[in-house]
């Protein structure tokens, strides 16, 4: 087994927080956030079990800013 440092995006929805990892693709939710990094976590293992995944490189991560008229 080798343990491979993947990256997750969190956002809140209602009472939820959904958290996705880019590079899988896989996504899942929890009422807090450690809950959602956990079935992030699970949903992502699961995953990768059935879909081996291959040499990807860290996506580069970065904000930005836009208009937005309110």
């Amino acid at each position: 087994m080798t343990l491979k440092t993947l990256t997750a995006v969190l956002h809140r929805e209602d009472d939820m927080y959904v958290a996705e990892c880019p590079e899988v693709g896989t996504v899942s939710q929890g009422k807090t956030i450690d809950d959602a990094l956990a079935n992030l976590k699970e949903a992502t293992e699961l995953y990768l079990e059935e879909f081996p995944m291959p040499h990807i490189e860290k996506p580069l991560m970065t904000t930005f800013e836009a208009a937005v008229n309110a």
